[in-house]
Formats: C-alpha cells, sequence, structure tokens
C-alpha cells in the first residue's frame, strides 16, 4: 500500500489542506506553531466534503 502525504509549508496552509481531504491524502506535516490552524482546517474540510 502506498500512502501518499505532504509535507512543509503546503501542509498547514488551510486551501492546501482541503485539496488534501479531497484528495485523499493520507498524511500532512507541519511545523509546530501550524498545527492548530492545520487542524482546525482538517475538520472544516472534512465537514465540507461530507455535506
Amino acid at each position: 500500500d502506498l500512502k501518499i502525504g505532504v509535507c512543509g509549508e503546503h501542509g498547514g496552509d488551510p486551501k492546501s489542506i482541503e485539496f488534501f481531504e479531497n484528495n485523499n491524502f493520507d498524511y500532512i506535516s507541519c511545523s509546530p506553531f501550524r498545527i492548530p490552524t492545520a487542524i482546525l482546517a482538517a475538520a472544516q474540510a472534512y465537514l465540507r466534503k461530507e455535506k
């Protein structure tokens, strides 16, 4: 099984996170100070996807 993910600045960008969620990426990685924003963006992207 091939896992697809991203790390770096794109990993903490809310618009990028929505793209990753919509395209079924397995993981993202970002710098520690971006983690709270990334968690919120991931949750919002997931909820938008479920509608």
